[in-house]
């Protein structure tokens, strides 16, 4: 089945490899709901033989999915052996993803296998889960450090063995948007697969290569709400689902359930996300220079990518020495203050003559102390 451009969340299996983070049977099922709810196009459940509360929280995602008030293709992950497939099987998720590391260092220092040993373990792996009838995907691993035409080869044998979809994962967050086209590119022409992107962010690229990825033939990105996952995470949920819609016009994401969701995982992890993170953060529709609230003021977009109100946030403007009059009066008419033109320039010198930011209650106090 050929699938469209999309999102796969994967907050409860790598998000959940952050350090410092466990969800419980419960949080894992509300977690996919509303991933759900969000319209991701699948969801990465958990590796199912880990733990027993991940199995059973697996069960209880594919019975909502059964009742049919979860959506999105629930995915469960396994190594490439057969105790895992069998758990994964157990629980008639939509698809299992099985994992193996193709590079020269895991081959070496990881699994101690020949490429023809691993060859045939992944072919082996795949083939016995392609038997339960449930779709397969199969990741290579640390793949953005393998021979290319080792590359292929994997991907072929994945074919072969029975799998439709592989991901490219770049494990160590080490390429580049031109490096990440030009794996894409390199293997666009093997028949009979479709591809997913698994980008780390250790360098501060996974939202660009994943967009590379997407723009070169990935139609399934791995994402997870706020980016968590191991080390420093991957892809951003909200990042991406806004990329895909910006540059693609691709809605892979109710970009309104973004900032829900982004709150729910902070209240889960206890990991609060900084004021200026993208998309979602507090500040990500916050002005402060003067010249950009005139332009905000003039027209939104000389200074936004986006309507706020379309991804459920506010635009708001910062008052310090920084504003100008325009933004001063666009903030005191918000809190219901219509001040003449001297008496805005009168509050204006006040507040520029104070190195400190002024709340709403502040400037309140300001204007009863001169004009009251």
């Amino acid at each position: 089945m050929v699938i469209r451009s999309g999102i796969l969340d994967s907050t409860l299996r790598e998000g959940e490899q952050t350090p410092g983070v466990l969800f419980n049977r419960k949080q894992r099922v509300e977690i996919a709901t509303m991933l759900s709810n969000a319209r991701v196009a699948m969801i990465e459940a958990g590796h199912p033989l880990v733990s027993e509360d991940i199995y059973s929280g697996i069960r209880d995602i594919m019975d909502l999915k059964a009742s049919g008030i979860i959506k999105s293709e629930i995915i469960a992950h396994s190594r490439a052996v057969a105790s895992d497939v069998d758990s994964a099987a157990s629980l008639n998720v939509d698809r299992i993803a099985i994992f193996y590391g193709v590079s020269d260092m895991h081959l070496l220092y990881k699994t101690h296998k020949s490429k023809l040993e691993a060859l045939d373990i992944i072919y082996d792996a795949i083939s016995y889960a392609a038997s339960t009838g449930i779709p397969v995907r199969f990741t290579a691993e640390d793949a953005s450090r393998t021979d290319l035409n080792f590359l292929r080869g994997i991907i072929k044998t994945a074919v072969d063995a029975g799998a439709d979809r592989v991901s490219i994962a770049d494990t160590l967050g080490i390429l580049t948007p031109e490096k990440t086209r030009f794996i894409f590119n390199n293997i666009s022409d093997i028949k009979g697969v479709q591809y997913d992107f698994h980008g780390h962010n250790d360098m501060g690229m996974a939202p660009a290569n994943s967009l590379a990825a997407l723009e070169s033939g990935a139609s399934i990105i791995h994402t997870t709400v706020n980016g968590l996952g191991e080390r420093v995470g991957i892809t951003p949920t909200q990042v991406m689902a806004v990329l895909m819609k910006y540059h693609m016009d691709i809605d892979a994401a109710d970009l309104l359930q973004l900032k829900p969701l982004s709150s729910k995982i902070e209240e889960y992890t206890g990991i609060n996300m900084p004021a200026n993170y993208p998309v979602t953060g507090n500040y990500a529709f916050t002005h402060k220079s003067g010249v950009h609230v005139d332009g905000i003021i003039s027209n939104a977009s000389t200074y936004e990518f986006m309507d706020p109100s379309l991804l459920g946030m506010h635009r708001n403007f910062t008052i310090d020495k920084y504003s100008g009059k325009h933004a001063l009066r666009e903030k005191l008419t918000g809190m219901g203050i219509d001040l003449k033109d001297g008496e805005i320039s009168k509050v204006l010198a006040h507040i520029k003559s104070n190195n400190t930011v002024y709340s709403d209650e502040d400037l309140r106090e300001v204007v009863d102390s001169l004009y009251n």
